[in-house]
């Protein structure tokens, strides 16, 4: 293989097996084509994968071997409808590698690792006040669940690919610098810097929106019907993330998704970010909770863990509480409202509620689609759906696990070779 016209290749070893730079970088892409196959459409056999990358049979075994050895793939059953003899399997192995995500948010830190399956391995959440607390502690707290998760993964026997880390705010991915969260109330924190002090550097880590790191965790690889989303995310603050045709939009400088400083109520409450009439003034849980509660009633504690609290709000909710419906409605609106003017901008396949908006959502759902049908130009919406999250919360802490493990996906050799285990492809 030659790039830019030039004759001759530079060398990556000087024994019989020298393979040229070329060889090398085409080598890693395919076996990277050949893991994103199996990520995005399953199971397959060698004589299908061949057919479909368009590559002989026996290129696409020396790839399966390979990446084998690394513990990635391993046989799997026999396929089903082959024309002819039917063939053996090739599937993902998840055991060998896990991506770690993490979060700070106003009301907890949090982390998850995930296999190269998709399935989680590790979970680990823990509730504190980031306001009141300095930037430095609440990222001890989140070094001390980090380790926990690493510990967790030496016992199973599965490497740490990288970690990637969302925060609520905005961040200069580059400088992995948290510049500006006003819930926060955090401002030019080295994120990145003061995590590597903690945990040293034995795998990438990188910071990244929680926003952000949402949407990619609901823009499932290979499900044609999550590559055009708009995810919006609901929590003290609301954001979210842009997704179309299967990538997410991220702006000229990285700060696309700041759904929550739209101005939709110029009369209205002052954010955190110093605005008037934010949208997260109007549709994040504070105002929920101020709608449907007095300040003494317990939902309303910041002592109570957020899921508790919502669900006792669903619990009022089912029981027909006027009040409760009322807010919910009400909240229902202004989300629906801000979605409205999103669709007509972006017109995105399907809206999807993160966060605090899923586990309510099904209380909401009514007067959000009221007034996205009403507000946006095009006939029926525009042909977007409303959809609730499965993920919840969770959702960024597994975005966050999945770009780590994207590195592996792009370039199977980041992970070594080992002894093939029992059950691996041959």
């Amino acid at each position: 293989m030659v790039v830019g016209g030039a004759a001759s290749v530079r060398t990556i070893d000087g024994g019989d097996g020298t393979l040229s730079a070329d060889q090398l970088t085409l080598r890693r892409t395919n076996l990277g084509l050949v893991l994103r196959r199996l990520r995005d459409h399953g199971p397959r056999s060698r004589a299908t994968l061949a057919a479909e990358l368009g590559m002989t049979r026996t290129a696409v075994s020396t790839l399966v071997a390979e990446l084998a050895e690394r513990g990635l793939v391993r046989a799997g059953g026999t396929e089903r409808g082959a024309v002819g003899r039917p063939g053996t399997t090739v599937e993902l192995d998840g055991r060998a590698v896990a991506g770690l995500g993490a979060e700070v948010n106003v009301n907890h830190v949090a982390t998850m690792a995930v296999d190269l399956t998709g399935q989680v391995v590790s979970e680990r959440k823990l509730g504190l006040d980031a306001r009141e607390l300095p930037a430095e502690e609440v990222l001890d707290r989140l070094a001390e669940l980090v380790g926990e998760t690493l510990a967790e993964l030496e016992r199973l026997g599965a490497e740490p690919v990288g970690l990637t880390v969302g925060v609520a705010g905005l961040v200069d991915r580059e400088r992995a610098v948290l510049t500006h969260a006003p819930n926060l109330q955090w401002h030019d924190v080295a994120v990145g810097d003061l995590l590597r002090d903690r945990l040293g550097d034995g795998y990438p880590i990188t910071i990244d929106n929680e926003g952000n790191l949402a949407t990619l965790a609901e823009a499932t690889p290979g499900d044609p019907e999550r590559q055009d989303v708009l995810v919006i995310f609901g929590e003290v603050g609301v954001g979210g993330g842009i997704v179309a045709d299967g990538r997410l939009l991220r702006g000229r400088q990285g700060y696309a998704g700041e759904f929550g400083h739209m101005i939709v109520d110029p009369q209205g409450r002052r954010c955190g970010c110093g605005r008037v009439g934010c949208w997260e003034t109007v549709a994040g849980l504070r105002s929920l909770l101020d709608l449907a509660a007095d300040p003494d009633d317990p939902v309303r504690d910041p002592e109570l863990g957020i899921d508790d609290r919502l669900a006792e709000l669903n619990r009022r909710a089912s029981l027909g509480d006027t009040r409760t419906l009322d807010a919910l409605a009400q909240v229902g609106g202004w989300v629906g409202m801000g979605a409205a003017m999103l669709t007509n901008a972006l017109n995105p396949a399907a809206i999807v509620l993160s966060g605090y908006f899923a586990a309510v959502g099904h209380h909401m759902r009514p007067a959000i689609e009221d007034r996205l049908r009403a507000g946006v130009l095009a006939p029926d919406a525009g042909g977007t759906r409303v959809e609730l999250s499965t993920l919840g919360f969770t959702a960024a802490v597994r975005g966050g696990a999945g770009l780590a493990l994207d590195a592996v996906f792009a370039d199977p050799t980041r992970v070594d070779r080992r002894p093939v285990a029992e059950g691996a492809v041959q």
